[in-house]
Order: structure tokens, then sequence, then C-alpha cells
């Protein structure tokens, strides 16, 4: 009879997921608990501890699952439960249950946010902190006002030139020669220059990307006319290099990367967000080149200049020698990395990272069979797993790591040729084939995006289960 009531029981109530529990695949799992807070006015300064370590988390650019789980981690050391966590692209909510049973809701607004990886591995460490000691209000909340006051370790402009020399060593990576190398970091600054101006007058971000594609654009083509008239070593095919080591600088990859996993851990809504957000930063770079194409297309037709046709430019992630490419990715890792404001002691990681994953990238494209999109993914899944276990072992966040050793995957050159396809053919016998192929191109790139943004959330997840006995030495050290 136990076993027929058991055959023909029916289904479990759906419940409330308990609040330790969301947090096991985090690097916050198993934290230790304190006994909840009996008076109103400690959890409610609790609570506000927790919020304001998310709200510093959203500042420096971190995801929706990497803010909850914080927060999550943050409330859990501090003994309170019944916790629910409402996150947007601008806002962090927040509200939990006193053992008395009065209910706490705060909420904060972030507007403004910018790339601080320091900080963020500041803030990682200090939940490692809280997570794995004992609990002290009034200490933990004065180290986390120290982590907001704390000087920013890179200057302004080595910040700014870090990422002329991101662009400079993409290009390389492309296949451009040292000349026209050097005239896609100029570029980048210039468009970083003009971007930061248009910024401080209030013009929006759809606007600032237009402008820096059209720069981009613009100024490769300049190099390109000297370069027809003897003045300069940059071919016709360096155009094309230019323009894309200029426009992977403006390319959101970061924010494809947490929209693909905000999207896929549950947070719809925020996904949904950001990915619009990408739409228009891509539609902004999309027009800027274009229309940039068509004005020198027109000026290289009036002057009798050549340039290479997209058939000739191949659209390969790397077209340099094999040695090359790899040595460029490292560089693009480290500039990336100081792009970010990353820490000292992980700025080589991520160049190694980079190196590895474009290495990886070459080898899978090198299989018959196998393309750049399946090159790109794998290479990021790579990426992620590798960039979790070695960032946890350092004491910060994977994304510290994998945002800045991705940025060699990214498919500038694709862009353009996918919009040199769409500008020339416009005014072509066959502009419907040309454009049919350029609007081909341009969906291949995207969905190079998105297979590094889903290989390297991927990746992380795969590494979860092996980073149990790293995290639960580190937390015994700090004990």
């Amino acid at each position: 009879m136990l076993r027929h009531s058991r055959i023909w029981r029916g289904e479990e109530l759906t419940e409330t997921l308990p609040m330790v529990e969301s947090l096991r695949h985090t690097p916050y799992r198993n934290p230790r608990v304190r006994q909840a807070a009996a008076e109103e006015r400690e959890a409610r300064a609790s609570l506000d501890l927790a919020l304001r370590v998310g709200e510093l988390m959203l500042r420096c650019g971190a995801g929706a699952p990497q803010v909850e789980s914080s927060v999550v981690a943050v409330a859990a050391a501090a003994g309170l439960d019944n916790l629910e966590v409402d996150i947007t692209l601008q806002s962090l909510l927040v509200q939990c249950t006193t053992g008395s049973g009065v209910p706490i809701t705060m909420l904060r607004v972030v507007r403004s946010s910018t790339r601080d990886f320091a900080r963020l591995t500041a803030v990682h460490e200090f939940v490692e902190n809280l997570v794995a000691g004992s609990y002290d209000r009034e200490a933990a909340a004065a180290q986390l006002r120290e982590i907001r006051r704390a000087p920013r370790f890179w200057p302004k402009w080595m910040v700014r030139g870090a990422l002329g020399l991101l662009a400079a060593a993409i290009a390389v990576m492309l296949g451009a020669g040292a000349v026209a190398a050097l005239v896609a970091g100029l570029s980048a600054l210039l468009v970083g220059y003009a971007a930061r101006t248009l910024g401080k007058g209030g013009l929006p971000d759809f606007y600032q990307c237009a402008i820096g594609g059209f720069l981009a654009t613009v100024l490769a083509w300049g190099a390109f006319s000297l370069g027809a008239a003897g003045w300069l070593p940059v071919s016709s095919s360096d155009f094309a290099f230019i323009v894309a080591g200029g426009i992977t600088v403006l390319l959101p990859g970061r924010t494809v990367a947490s929209a693909f996993e905000d999207a896929i851990s549950g947070y719809s809504v925020t996904g949904a967000g950001r990915m619009f957000a990408v739409f228009l930063t891509t539609a902004g770079i999309i027009l800027g080149v274009a229309t940039g194409l068509q004005l020198t297309l027109a000026l290289t037709s009036a002057f009798d200049l050549d340039v290479a046709s997209p058939s000739i430019v191949s659209t390969q992630a790397l077209n340099a020698p094999v040695l090359l490419a790899v040595v460029g990715a490292f560089v693009v890792g480290l500039a990336g990395a100081v792009s970010l404001r990353t820490g000292r002691l992980l700025v080589v990681p991520s160049g190694v990272l980079c190196a590895v994953g474009v290495a990886v990238s070459l080898a899978v494209s090198k299989v018959d069979g196998l393309g750049q999109l399946s090159a790109a993914g794998l290479a990021a899944i790579v990426l992620g797993c590798a960039g979790r276990l070695l960032a946890l072992r350092m004491g910060a966040p994977a994304m510290v790591l994998v945002v800045p050793a991705s940025y060699g995957l990214l498919p500038g050159l694709a862009i353009f040729r996918g919009l040199y396809e769409m500008v020339n053919g416009s005014s072509a016998d066959s502009g419907t084939l040309s454009l049919q192929g350029g609007l081909t191109t341009l969906l291949g790139a995207m969905a190079v995006l998105l297979a590094i943004a889903a290989g390297s959330v991927l990746g992380e997840f795969m590494a979860a289960p092996f980073d149990h006995r790293m995290v639960q030495k580190r937390r015994a050290r700090r004990r």
C-alpha cells in the first residue's frame, strides 16, 4: 500500500528557493550564516550594507547574476532571511522581513556606470571575507567605504592610451603593417577623445558610436590616400584593417555577454534591456561606418584610387602569421585589462589568457568543416572555464579576466566587409546581390558576438564544479 501511494503521489508544490541555496553555483556557496538579527534597526543597517555592495558592483560594470549573488551572500552573513532581490539596468530593489515580522524595503538607482575592474575585485574579496569570517557590521561598513573612496591606480592618460594600443594590436592581428597599426591606434585615440567630448555635452551613446564609426572610416581613408600618393607605406587592404581595429574598440562585446548571461540566468527583463542597448550601439557603429564608406568610396572614385574589394580582403579573424597573431593577442589582453582599470596583478594573466584563446581559435579554424563561428565559440568556452578558475585562485571574479581576454575574438573585420558590400553594391549593377551578401556577412558577425557570449558563460558554468576545493581553501585561510 505504501509503495502504491508513492507511485501515485502528486508533484510537490512550488516553493520559494531558499536564499542560501541560490548561491550553490557561485564562489560564495555555503556561507557562514549568522543568527538572524532581532532588532529592526540592526536588520535595516545590515540590509543597507548589502544594498550598497550591489550598488557599487553595478557602478563598476558587473552583471545581474554577480550583483545578486553578492547581495545575497552579504545578507546571509548578516543573518537576514526571506530576502527578495530585484535588479534592472539602473536600479536595485531589496526587501527582507525581520524576525519579528517587520518588512524592510530599500532601493538604489544607478544612473551612470564605468568599467572599474580593480574596484570590482576589491568588492569580491570584501564579500569573500564576510562569507568566510565573523560578521562585524560596523567594521564591514568602514571597509566598504574605503573601497568606494580608494583612488584609481591607473592614470587617465594610461587608460586612454591603452585603447589606442588595443586598436593597433588588433590591426596587427588582422594583418596590417606597422604604419597601418600606428594609424589605427591614433584613430582610436581620436575617436575616444571625440566620444568623451560629446558625452560631456550630453549627447546619447548612439550618436557617439555613429560619429566614432564615421571618424574611424574617414581617418583610415586619409591614411590610405596618403599611401596611394606614396607618402605613407599603407596599402589598399590596410584601409580595411585600420577601420576594423578602430571599430573593434567600439563594439559592445561585454554588453552582449552580460545580456546573454542575464537572459539565461532568469533576468529576462534586464537581458532584454541590455540586448536593446547592444542593438542601438551596433546600429550607431554601422550607421557611422556606412556613412563614412559612402563618402570615402565616392572620393576614391573621384580621385581614381583603387581600394581592395571585399573578395580580396579575407574576413578571417586573424590574417597575420600565427606567431605574430598570438603575440598581438597578448598585447590586446594587456591593453584591454588596463583600459578596464584591472588590478596590476591581473594584467599579465589577462594577456596570457587572450593569447590562449586566440591560439585555440586558430587551431579550431584549421579543422575542415569548422568555420569562424565554431572557432570563436570553442575559444570562448576555454576562456570562460580557464578564466573562472584562474581568477578565483587570484581572488577576483571571472569577468575580470574573461572580458579583456575576449577582445581578441571580436569580429571587427567581418562588420567592415559587410558594410563595404552593402554600400559599394548600392550603386553597382549587381547591387541586390551585394546588399544580400553584406547583410549575410553582418548577421554572421552578430552570430560570432553571440557565440563569444554564449561560450564564455558556458565555460564559467562548466568550471563551477571544479572550484569548490579552491574556494574552501581560500575561505579557510581567511578564518
